[in-house]
């Protein structure tokens, strides 16, 4: 068995390609993040909003297609919350959802039982949207809670930045998502700086291997975090670690 599989974990995470994830909780919670099931890598069984059911609650990191492409689909298939950012929520209010929980940077909201902060990351927030793009208010990182469960942190597509010290030192996570592909975000290098940084104990890649410019493999960030006892859980599309 992969050693990586024997982690003690709460949890279980399922991989849906780019940076869409599904998440359970040991309450029986299920969380999905960045919602975009026509990624490259998304299994047929899952590039349904239907398919993904059931959904507790949505999360999503800013406003890029990539991760909110199938937001809309997905909350009206599953009643589910949406917790984003303010401008994100007043782009989807206005496409007529009517359960979105917005919120800014810093702040903290419980949602279908799970405590979520927001917090900073280092990228931009916009969507092209009839031949116009429309400012979607940048980009942020989420910090996920929930009983039982290790502490999530979910970077967004994100540079390395200062402060990612500080995320590790207030809310201490035990668990996180960060991107890896390079080009738009931190490749491997940084990515094994953001790890230590922050003091996790697993790291879940990211954002990597959708598209061919999207360089940055898990094999480079298990390279980069050599030494460490930082584990990377590389998963395939449709794979479910627990």
């Amino acid at each position: 068995m992969n050693p990586i599989y024997d982690v003690p974990m709460s949890v279980s995470i399922t991989w849906l390609g780019h940076s869409t994830f599904i998440i359970g909780l040991p309450n029986g919670k299920r969380i999905i993040t960045d919602p975009w099931l026509g990624n490259p890598n998304c299994p047929p069984a899952f590039a349904r909003p239907e398919g993904v059911k059931p959904i507790d609650l949505i999360v999503v990191s800013h406003g890029h297609s990539d991760h909110i492409g199938d937001v809309a689909g997905v909350a009206r298939a599953t009643n589910a919350p949406v917790a984003c950012m303010f401008e994100v929520g007043l782009y989807l209010t206005e496409k007529g959802l009517q359960n979105v929980k917005d919120m800014g940077i810093g702040g903290t909201q419980e949602v279908a039982g799970v405590t979520v902060t927001m917090t900073q990351a280092t990228h931009s927030g916009s969507i092209v949207d009839g031949g116009r793009i429309v400012y979607l208010g940048g980009a942020a990182g989420l910090v996920l809670r929930a009983p039982g469960a290790p502490t999530i942190y979910f970077a967004g597509d994100t540079g390395l930045f200062g402060d990612m010290k500080i995320i590790g030192e207030i809310y201490k996570p035990e668990i996180a998502f960060l991107p890896i592909g390079d080009l738009y975000t931190m490749g491997p290098d940084t990515a094994a700086i953001a790890a230590r940084w922050l003091g996790v104990r697993q790291v879940v890649p990211m954002h990597w291997g959708t598209f061919p410019v999207l360089t940055g493999t898990p094999a480079a960030l298990k390279e980069h975090l050599k030494g460490t006892s930082i584990e990377v859980l590389e998963l395939k599309p449709g794979e479910t670690a627990k």
